[in-house]
């Protein structure tokens, strides 16, 4: 039988990119869901305006569609969470936890959900940081991800539901905004570079994350959910690491291809949410267990967003 697939959150910067290459594989079973109507990219791909907070609406949207596997992309990100945290809070965990029970009511085969660097706080080692790590989080968007890893954990164990996760790093597309996260300076810098050449940066000149490009996110997150169940050994998220910069690397980059690109710093209240993270993942247990590996580095991926960027 053909999987039957539905994104929620199809309109953000993952889910974007991420229902256009599933589309390219299953065809008309990939349904797009988001509580805004669809962006240009995904016209002529089946559609469904929910809210995520909306249990009945999405459990509905299942049967009418007879889906089998959801990719959870739904969510308040970093900053944006930080400027009101109780909201951030109800979205992000009431809303897994709605996609959690309807997949336990309807059996569903798979469920995918995207955790992220944020997990980790001050005490986590900065460089290669561990996959089993001390997860101290100290934002609003952290601490909901560490306790959707856990919910994905208990809902595995006590009801053998197959949900599994990647903790991504920042992530940079050309096909959709950021959506208020603390590394979207790595996706404004490209516009502004080409439409004003010049970009002030919210983030001090030598803060080193780990960023990853759209591409290679989309492939890990397939590579992961085609990989038999047997070979996954981690129920709470996977560390992926792809490549790690620092805003005044990334513009150097960028004045190779603009070379009167300019770059100003006024570092805001997202410094202190970079400054509480790490700089790369140890990896070595999503190469082992389903063979990740990326593909784009700072080079390639600089080139491709500017030859994309309109």
């Amino acid at each position: 039988m053909t999987d039957k697939i539905l994104i929620i959150g199809a309109c953000g910067q993952v889910g974007t990119d991420l229902t256009l290459e599933l589309h390219k594989t299953y065809g008309d079973n990939v349904v797009g869901s988001d509580i805004v109507q669809p962006v240009a990219a995904l016209q002529g791909i089946a559609y469904e305006k929910v809210n995520v907070m909306d249990a009945h609406g999405i459990a509905a949207i299942i049967d009418k569609h007879k889906i089998t596997q959801v990719y959870h992309l739904a969510a308040v990100l970093s900053a944006k969470g930080e400027q009101n945290p109780l909201w951030a809070w109800r979205i992000n965990m009431e809303g897994l936890i709605n996609i959690l029970e309807i997949a336990k009511e309807k059996k569903l085969n798979k469920v995918f959900f995207p955790s992220s660097i944020a997990v980790f706080g001050n005490d986590a080692p900065k460089k290669n940081t561990p996959q089993n790590t001390p997860l101290n989080p100290s934002t609003i968007y952290g601490i909901s991800k560490v306790a959707g890893e856990h919910w994905c954990q208990y809902f595995f164990d006590k009801y053998q539901i197959d949900v599994r996760s990647l903790r991504y790093p920042g992530l940079i597309s050309y096909k959709a905004q950021p959506g208020g996260g603390t590394t979207d300076y790595a996706v404004e810098i490209f516009y502004k570079a080409k439409q004003e050449g010049k970009y002030t940066c919210f983030l001090s000149e030598n803060t080193a994350l780990p960023m990853m490009y759209i591409e290679d996110a989309v492939q890990a997150t397939l590579k992961l959910m085609h990989a038999d169940t047997q070979n996954i050994s981690v129920r709470t998220s996977y560390n992926v690491n792809g490549m790690t910069f620092t805003p005044k690397e990334l513009a150097q980059e960028i004045t190779k291809h603009i070379p009167n690109f300019t770059i100003d710093y006024q570092p805001d209240f997202r410094q202190i949410i970079a400054n509480s993270w790490t700089e790369s993942l140890d990896d070595a247990t999503a190469k082992n267990d389903w063979g990740w590996k990326p593909t784009y580095n700072l080079e390639k991926m600089t080139a491709e967003m500017l030859q994309n960027i309109r």
